[in-house]
C-alpha cells in the first residue's frame, strides 16, 4: 500500500489533532530540515518526568506533518524515557534496521511511515520532528 493512500497518514496529514500554540510549554525547540526547508516547532509540557501535552507549529510536506502528529500523539502521556525509547525505535526503522513485531507494535502508526526508508529524499521530512524530540529531551 502507498503511504499516500493510507488512512491513517492522510488524516494525520489533513486534520493534525496536535498542531496548535500550545499554553506555557516547558520545553520548546526549533527543526528544520535545510534539505527541503520543512520547519517545525516542537512543544513539550513535562511534568515529573511523564509528557503531559505535546504539540508542534510549522511547515512542510504531507510525510513531516503527518510524521509529527504520529508522534505528539505517540508520546503524549508518555515517559521521558519512553520518548527516548521510541524516538530511537523509529530512527531505526527509517534506516530500514530490523526490528521486531513488539518495536513495530510499540511505534503503533508511527510504523506505517517504515517504506519511507525506501526513498531516500524523504527520510529527512519523515525524521525531523523525532530528531528535534530529541535535542528537546536531551537539553
Amino acid at each position: 500500500m502507498s503511504l499516500y493512500t493510507s488512512t491513517t497518514f492522510m488524516e494525520h496529514n489533513s486534520h493534525p489533532d496536535y498542531k496548535y500554540e500550545m499554553d506555557a510549554p516547558t520545553h520548546t525547540h526549533d527543526g528544520v530540515n535545510p534539505s527541503c526547508g520543512d520547519e517545525l516547532t516542537l512543544t513539550l509540557r513535562v511534568e515529573g518526568d511523564v509528557i503531559e501535552e505535546a504539540a508542534f507549529t510549522g511547515h512542510g510536506c504531507a510525510i513531516s506533518q503527518a510524521s509529527a502528529d504520529i508522534m505528539a500523539e505517540l508520546i503524549t502521556g508518555e515517559t521521558v524515557e519512553e520518548a527516548k525509547r521510541l524516538s530511537e525505535l523509529f530512527m531505526a526503522m527509517i534506516r530500514g534496521e530490523e526490528l521486531s513485531e513488539d518495536d513495530f507494535d510499540d511505534l503503533d502508526e508511527a510504523a506505517q511511515l517504515k517504506d519511507i526508508s525506501h526513498m531516500p529524499a524523504r527520510v529527512k521530512c519523515a525524521e525531523l520532528a523525532w530528531r528535534t524530540l530529541d535535542k528537546v529531551l536531551s537539553e
